[in-house]
C-alpha cells in the first residue's frame, strides 16, 4: 500500500473510479455467475451471491495476462506521453465513460459488456485526443474478434456440452438425473464465478498500473515486469470491489438471463456453465479480454437449442446481441465526448 500514499489528489480520484468500475462491473455482471443456478433453484439468491463473491475473489490466483493487453494492448500510452496529452484525466474519462454506460445498459436490464465497455471508454478518451493513431491494433483487433468468436464458442460449446449430458443420461429418470445436476451446478458455477473473476477484475489491475506510471509512482521497469505479487494491493483491492459488486447483485439483468432466454434445468445450467467457463479460463491464460456477459449468454442459447430451437427466445438474444454490437461504440461516445470536454474547460 506504500504507493497509495505517494498518488496526486487526480490519480487518487482515478484510482476510487477504477475500484468504483469494478464495484460497477460485478454489480453489473452478477448475472453471469449466478443467473443459472438462481434460475434451476440450486441456490437462493442471497447464497448464490455469496457463492459467487468468494470465488470472484479467488480468481486473483489465475495469472495477468488480461491485465498485460489491457495495459499496453489498447492504446499507446507512450504516444500520449510524447504528445504531452494530459494522460489521468483521459483514463478518468474512460472510466467514466465506461461506467455511465454499464448503468444505463443496467437499468434497462440488458446484459452487455463491462470489459468491452471499458475497452470502448479507453478508445473513445484516446481517439478524443491523438486520433486513431493512439490505438494498439494487435490487441484492439484481438479483443474485436472476440465480441464475435466468444458468444459463438459459447454457444457451440453449450450445445456440445448438453448433447453429451443428455446422451449419458437417457436411460436415467429426469428426476434423478437433475437431483444430481443440482449438486454438479455447484462445482460448474463454482468454476464460472472463478474464472468470471480472474477475467474481469484483471482489467481494473491494468487500469490501475496505468493510474501509477502516469503519476510516476512506479517505474517503467515495475510496469513491464508487473505481476500479482510485486504491488499486491492493486489486486487485492480490484478483486475484493468486483466480489463486493457481485454481492450485491444486479437483479434486472438476473432476471434477462435467468428466465427470459430460455426456461433452464440443473442438467443444462451445468451445461452453459462448464461451456462458458472453459472459455473463460483459455482467454484468460491466453491474455483475451472477453466478455464473460456474450460467453455465457451464448452458452445459454446454445443449451437452449439444443432442447429445440423453438425453446429459444431468439427476440430476447436479438436485443442483447444489438447491445454487444453497440457497447464499444457509446462508451467510446461518451468518454471521447467527456475528455474533448474535459480539454475546452479545464485544459
Amino acid at each position: 500500500m506504500f504507493e497509495l500514499l505517494l498518488v496526486s489528489e487526480l490519480a487518487l480520484i482515478a484510482i476510487i473510479l477504477v475500484w468504483a468500475f469494478e464495484f460497477v462491473n460485478g454489480f453489473h455482471d452478477s448475472a453471469n455467475s449466478i443467473a443459472t443456478i438462481v434460475a434451476t433453484r440450486v441456490l437462493t439468491p442471497v447464497k448464490a451471491v455469496a457463492f459467487a463473491a468468494t470465488l470472484n475473489f479467488c480468481g486473483i490466483l489465475i495469472g495477468v495476462e488480461v491485465a498485460r493487453t489491457i495495459m499496453q494492448g489498447i492504446i499507446d500510452s507512450e504516444l500520449i506521453d510524447s504528445l504531452e496529452i494530459p494522460f489521468l484525466p483521459l483514463i478518468l474519462c474512460a472510466i467514466l465513460g465506461a461506467i455511465i454506460w454499464d448503468l444505463i445498459t443496467w437499468w434497462f436490464g440488458i446484459p452487455t459488456s463491462s470489459s468491452h465497455a471499458l475497452i470502448g471508454g479507453l478508445l473513445g478518451a484516446g481517439g478524443a485526443a491523438a486520433g486513431v493513431g493512439v490505438v494498439v491494433w494487435s490487441g484492439t483487433l484481438k479483443t474485436g474478434a472476440f465480441i464475435i468468436i466468444s458468444p459463438i464458442a459459447g454457444l457451440i460449446i453449450g450445445f456440445l456440452v448438453v448433447a453429451v449430458v443428455i446422451n449419458l443420461m437417457r436411460k436415467k429418470k429426469r428426476t434423478m438425473a437433475n437431483k444430481w445436476f443440482r449438486k454438479l451446478q455447484l462445482v460448474s458455477s463454482g468454476f464460472y464465478s472463478l474464472t468470471h473473476g480472474a477475467n474481469d477484475a484483471q482489467k481494473g489491475v491494468g487500469i490501475l498500473m496505468m493510474i501509477l506510471l502516469a503519476d510516476g509512482v512506479i517505474t517503467q521497469t515495475q510496469f513491464d515486469g508487473f505481476s500479482v505479487w510485486g504491488t499486491p494491493w492493486v489486486a487485492i483491492t480490484c478483486y475484493s470491489f468486483i466480489a463486493l459488486g457481485t454481492f450485491f447483485g444486479g437483479w434486472r439483468i438476473v432476471k434477462t438471463l435467468a428466465a427470459r432466454i430460455t426456461k433452464l434445468e440443473p442438467y443444462q445450467g451445468f451445461s452453459a456453465e462448464t461451456g462458458a467457463a472453459s472459455i473463460l479460463a483459455a482467454t484468460a491464460f491466453l491474455g483475451i479480454p472477453v466478455s464473460t456477459t456474450h460467453t455465457i449468454s451464448g452458452s445459454i442459447m446454445g443449451v437452449g437449442a439444443a432442447r429445440r430451437l423453438s425453446a429459444v427466445r431468439w427476440g430476447v438474444g436479438r436485443r442483447i446481441i444489438f447491445a454487444w454490437i453497440v457497447t464499444i461504440p457509446a462508451a467510446a461516445t461518451i468518454s471521447g465526448l467527456l475528455f474533448l470536454s474535459y480539454l475546452h474547460f479545464f485544459a
